[in-house]
């Protein structure tokens, strides 16, 4: 993955404040910065969420809805 520059604009206090906190933490503001949007889920498309892809073809294409709604009204009683 390729590094870019942004430009940010923020208050003058809290630029202050966050640079001391990084400071102090022994990290840099580009660090904190990318340890926070790393936070925000990825856009990605449902099917390709990584638990979607390691369930994928765990059930036969023969199950239906019904199928699991029979199960679960056998199972759990109706």
């Amino acid at each position: 993955m390729q590094d870019t520059k942004l430009t940010v604009r923020v208050p003058k206090e809290l630029l202050e404040n966050v640079k001391r906190y990084a400071k102090q933490n022994d990290t840099t503001l580009t660090a904190l910065i990318e340890a926070y949007l790393r936070r925000i889920p990825a856009q990605e498309p449902f099917e390709d969420a990584p638990i979607v892809r390691r369930l994928s073809g765990t059930l036969s294409q023969d199950v239906t809805i019904q199928d699991h709604k029979d199960h679960l009204a056998e199972k759990y009683g109706k």
